[in-house]
């Protein structure tokens, strides 16, 4: 029996390579001064999804949301093997937390048949982990969180392991549901050079239009939508156009999205500067070492 699987992922700031630009003065995080890479454990999601079709058929879809750059994390998933990838961007989208951001994935996800979702367990940037139980409330499903193992799925049942701290349970639910899926579950595969070699050129309309204004800028608005749309058939095509849905697209209520549709405020941002206290170096060589142990003696550090 196939089952089809839509899996939410997002494009998240490195945090592993953090310096003092990182910062804005406002105390906000500045995205452009921190290269953006695909949020780990929505690899584990998108891993398990794919272990699921190689196992019982079906399809899957993968569907983020942000500025059209986001693109650059849903290459990735047609590189992996994902059947179909969807963009969500809207302006009126911005600056959305949490409860807006579950909003928007929920009314995209009923637009599509999906058996299981499945998120990774946190964002790298937020850390929150709310976004995939606030998204099966919106949806009316299920929810299994922190799987670690899917254990069986027969009949539109499914028997998953999950961790609960200090160990873990099976559980078992009916379909359609949604999982959290921790780095644990799984190491997911790398990209297949040939598809690698494909999708790399895979691009959203938004992209698309980008390009034809930076090569065309002198050219009438007329001339820039003709190759817009030219290039974007060839695309769609050679299977490479990425899917571009706005907020009308998936029938949002805007009251629920952006600024308007997210309750979380900020009450107060605090700078925390680390600064180092009084140390001494000692060469790596006996004598240093020497005098090292005769230093932590004095100090009552060893006895």
């Amino acid at each position: 029996m196939p089952y089809n699987c839509v899996v939410c992922v997002k494009q998240v700031p490195d945090t592993k390579r953090i310096t003092g630009e990182a910062m804005t003065p406002e105390g906000t995080v500045n995205r452009a001064a921190l290269p953006a890479i695909f949020n780990p454990e929505d690899l584990n999601a998108l891993e398990e999804a794919l272990a699921v079709r190689e196992l019982f058929g079906g399809t899957v879809t993968v569907v983020t949301m942000g500025l059209p750059t986001a693109c650059a994390v849903l290459r990735e998933p047609l590189a992996r093997g994902a059947d179909r990838v969807v963009l969500i961007t809207d302006r009126r989208a911005a600056a959305s937390d949490t409860l807006a951001t579950s909003y928007i994935l929920s009314c995209a996800i009923k637009k599509m048949k999906a058996d299981i979702v499945l998120c990774g367990r946190p964002a790298l940037d937020g850390d929150t982990a709310q976004v995939g139980p606030q998204l099966a409330e919106k949806l009316g499903l299920p929810l299994i969180t922190y799987v670690e193992q899917l254990v069986g799925l027969k009949d539109g049942v499914l028997h998953v392991r999950r961790n609960i701290g200090n160990g873990w349970e099976e559980v078992s639910c009916r379909l359609p549901a949604l999982l959290t899926v921790m780095e644990t579950a799984n190491v997911p595969r790398p990209p297949a050079v040939r598809r690698l070699m494909k999708t790399k050129k895979a691009r959203c309309v938004a992209e698309v239009a980008k390009a034809v204004e930076d090569q065309m800028p002198a050219a009438a608005p007329e001339a820039k939508a003709a190759e817009t749309k030219k290039r974007a058939d060839e695309l769609a095509k050679a299977g490479l156009l990425i899917e571009q849905w706005t907020l009308d697209d998936i029938q949002a209520d805007l009251t629920w999205c952006g600024k308007s549709g997210s309750p979380t405020k900020v009450h107060r941002i605090q700078a925390v500067v680390l600064t180092g206290g009084e140390y001494h170096e000692y060469p790596p060589t006996d004598d240093g070492a020497a005098q090292l142990i005769s230093a932590l003696i004095e100090d009552h550090t060893i006895g």
